[in-house]
């Protein structure tokens, strides 16, 4: 939600395992940190203006409930 502007949040893991979550304007990602993704929602407004209008955070509660667990758990431990 803090994010200004367009871009992407990430949740990534690093070299030890340890989760991250990243919030990378435009077109960054995770992996130019060095960061493994797993995960990532996309917080530009054209992603969600015409069902959500200017609400950002309904959309990323919507999101939020059709992540499929079992395939980020996947990508963590792949």
């Amino acid at each position: 939600m803090t994010l200004f502007g367009s871009g992407w949040v990430w949740l990534a893991a690093d070299k030890n395992g340890k989760l991250v979550i990243t919030q990378e304007p435009n077109a960054g990602n995770p992996i130019t940190k060095g960061l493994k993704p797993l995960l990532t929602m996309d917080v530009w407004e054209h992603a969600y203006y015409i069902d959500y209008r200017n609400r950002r955070a309904a959309h990323l509660q919507a999101l939020w409930q059709i992540i499929n667990w079992e395939e980020v758990e996947r990508r963590y431990n792949g």
